[in-house]
C-alpha cells in the first residue's frame, strides 16, 4: 500500500501504467529523482524548458498569465511540451509542499519516447487533452 507521504512507484503513475517491466526499467534508468522544497518554481512561463517532470510526492500549483489553472499531485506530470518541441514553458509551476520529482532532460525524454512507443502515444493524448481543456483546441 502507498501512503501519501511515500513517493509513488513508477508503475502507479498513470502515464507509465501498462508498461512492461523492461520499459519501466528504461524509465527508471533515465529518470533522476530530485527533492524540492515548498515554494520552489519548478517551471516559469516563457522560459526555455529543458525537463520533463513527474510528481512522485507532493503538490504544486500551475499558473498561466498570473491566474491559477490547476493543481498537480502525485502521479501528475508536466514539461512534455518543452521537452518534445523545445518551446518556452506555457505555464509556471510552483511547489505547494515539499516534493519528490522524477525528472528527465530533453535528450533522455526523447530516448525514452523512441524506446517506448506506447509511452509516446500516452504523452501525445494527454497533451491534446490538456490543450483542449485549456480552450486552445476547438
Amino acid at each position: 500500500m502507498i501512503y501519501e507521504d511515500t513517493p509513488i512507484a513508477l508503475n502507479e503513475i498513470q502515464i507509465f501504467s501498462g508498461l512492461t517491466k523492461q520499459e519501466l526499467r528504461s524509465v527508471n534508468r533515465l529518470m533522476a529523482t530530485v527533492d524540492v522544497k515548498a515554494g520552489h518554481h519548478l517551471a516559469r512561463q516563457g522560459e526555455k524548458g529543458r525537463e520533463f517532470m513527474v510528481i512522485k510526492q507532493g503538490e504544486a500549483t500551475v499558473n498561466r498569465d498570473g491566474k491559477k489553472i490547476t493543481k498537480l499531485k502525485r502521479g501528475d506530470f508536466f514539461g512534455e511540451n518543452s521537452a518534445i518541441a523545445d518551446i518556452p514553458r506555457t505555464a509556471t509551476v510552483i511547489a505547494d509542499t515539499d516534493m519528490v520529482i522524477g525528472t528527465m532532460n530533453r535528450q533522455e525524454f526523447s530516448i525514452l519516447l523512441d524506446e517506448v512507443p506506447q509511452l509516446a502515444r500516452k504523452v501525445l493524448v494527454n497533451t491534446v487533452q490538456r490543450l483542449n481543456d485549456c480552450g486552445i483546441l476547438s
